[in-house]
């Protein structure tokens, strides 16, 4: 199966004129044809699962056009998708930030679907969606040090309990890279896809690896790799792997949000 993982910041683009003409002034501005080359270069990676971190679920920066329902039609793929902030947030009553999420698509059958929040940080989304014999949470850590240990505790706890192989995917906003996860890793018994700690950010020069592809016993690694595109400011992340481990006898729960 082939897992790709993107922080497509909104489809908003990067360059010189994302910061005009004030800083950061590009947020508030979709470009289609961005959204188009993101869609495009996913179709060329022919995925099975697609995890993406900073999407726009509809907003007046978009047109009312949902993203992740926009690429999931393209790819012919299942979505599910959220607004990442939590429910009892105040980002969920504002214009545009409202609207903005995680979500993942999907080709094989999906068996069962969760939301998940962390108790602190400002974006607490764990998005957990449950194959034939694997499960796969996508996240988006806090920028915030502390807060980001206190979501991989919570992490941890959702990990050692799954009953599957377990992938955990996403932005995690590692300053320091893989150091930052080496005990939250051992502890959880995960490993990296990414085995020579490649560089995710800023695409254009990248320094940070802030994106990650973890995956538990039970699951191969056949291949990983990051294209060189800039349609963002992260590179996508490209994860090939095989489920080696049986899946276990269970009764599924219909699907339900936590």
């Amino acid at each position: 199966m082939r897992l790709v993982v993107y922080n497509i910041r909104y489809a908003t683009g990067t360059g010189a004129s994302f910061h005009l003409p004030v800083p950061g002034s590009g947020y508030l501005r979709a470009n289609r044809p961005i959204l188009d080359s993101i869609t495009t270069f996913l179709q060329s990676q022919d995925p099975d699962i697609v995890g993406l971190v900073e999407v726009d679920s509809g907003s007046i920066r978009t047109g009312m056009l949902n993203q992740a329902q926009f690429i999931a039609d393209q790819l012919g793929h299942y979505s599910i998708y959220e607004c990442k902030y939590g429910t009892e947030s105040l980002g969920t009553l504002m214009p545009i930030v409202r609207k903005q999420g995680n979500a993942i698509l999907a080709s094989p059958r999906v068996h069962n679907q969760r939301f998940h929040y962390f108790d602190t940080g400002i974006k607490r989304l764990i998005i957990e969606l449950e194959l034939a014999d694997t499960i796969i949470f996508l996240v988006h850590l806090s920028l915030k040090y502390r807060h980001r240990q206190d979501q991989l505790r919570a992490l941890h706890e959702l990990i050692t309990r799954a009953e599957k192989p377990v992938i955990l995917a996403g932005d995690f906003n590692t300053f320091w890279g893989d150091s930052e996860i080496y005990l939250f890793m051992q502890a959880a018994g995960l490993k990296s896809a990414n085995t020579h700690g490649l560089p995710s950010y800023p695409s254009d020069q990248p320094k940070r690896e802030l994106d990650f592809i973890l995956y538990s016993e039970g699951i191969e690694v056949t291949n990983f790799h990051m294209p060189s595109v800039r349609f963002s400011d992260h590179l996508p992340l490209v994860c090939d792997f095989e489920v080696t481990r049986p899946r276990p006898t269970q009764t599924l729960d219909p699907l339900i949000s936590s």
